[in-house]
């Protein structure tokens, strides 16, 4: 069965073209990871607080996604996170889900 990791995103307004820009430039260094199937940002609802966004990744497994987060790419991928001040509105909310049917 699969595994889904999500991050959700809480990004300042009027910085919504500026979150997406950091995630297309951004060398994520999973091809090749094993376990890894796919990844998408998806783009939620906008409200005068904040825009939603999820980062959204398809693993083999559990134990293939937690491996990745043990790994040199998982810490290659995260080495600037911190970078872009005033962008996000908090830290990124992790869920995990076991697929289940």
């Amino acid at each position: 069965m699969l595994f889904i990791a999500m991050n959700r995103f809480r990004i300042a307004p009027g910085k919504a073209e500026e979150f997406i820009e950091i995630w297309r430039q951004r060398e994520s260094y999973l091809d090749g990871v094993p376990g890894f199937k796919e990844f998408h940002l998806l783009q939620g609802p906008a409200t005068e607080e904040y825009s939603l966004f999820a980062s959204h990744s398809v693993w083999e497994s559990r134990e293939a996604f937690e491996a990745w987060t043990r790994s040199e790419a998982f810490r290659k991928a995260h080495a600037g996170a911190g970078a872009a001040k005033g962008i996000y509105l908090g830290p990124p909310q992790l869920e995990l889900f076991d697929a289940v049917i």
